[in-house]
């Protein structure tokens, strides 16, 4: 089970960043209620199946494996329309947590989201200055819906 919340980005977090990846990412479907994704980060090979979301948006079920490269390329071509492009950056937060911030490119060049997953969904966690409004359970954010044709 995934819990996570989702924010916009408003201020500078590149300071803080502690790592970073290049992603590409399709899907082979978007229903609401089960995604399938194809992610290549950096040079490693993932698939990934996500359930319906709860009805606050902040959790849903989530299987992820990883796949041989070379896999994931060809699952790639068989994606719907609009992979989606971004880098990720990682940024350290309290105790073990962590934000995980895209920047986005081609149809959704200038978006950057940040994620941060928590135990519960009632966790609380420090907020950086540089994080913005929350957009938890706002599906223009999911990555489903981003690889469409942009954030309209």
């Amino acid at each position: 089970m995934e819990i996570e919340r989702k924010y916009l980005v408003s201020g500078e977090f590149k300071p803080y960043v502690s790592r970073q990846y290049q992603i590409a990412q399709g899907y082979l479907s978007k229903d609401p209620d089960r995604t399938v994704r194809v992610r290549i980060r950096d040079t490693e090979g993932f698939l990934t199946i996500k359930g319906k979301s709860s009805v606050s948006g902040m959790s849903r079920f989530e299987w992820e494996k990883k796949i041989p490269l070379a896999e994931a390329q060809e699952l790639l071509k068989l994606c719907l329309p609009a992979v989606i492009q971004k880098t990720r950056y990682i940024v350290p937060a309290e105790d073990t947590l962590f934000f995980e911030v895209d920047e986005f490119y081609g149809d959704n060049a200038g978006l950057i989201l940040a994620e941060i997953e928590v135990k519960s969904e009632d966790q609380a966690f420090e907020k950086p200055l540089w994080l913005g409004e929350e957009v938890t359970g706002d599906p223009r954010y999911y990555n489903s819906y981003l690889s469409n044709a942009g954030l309209e």
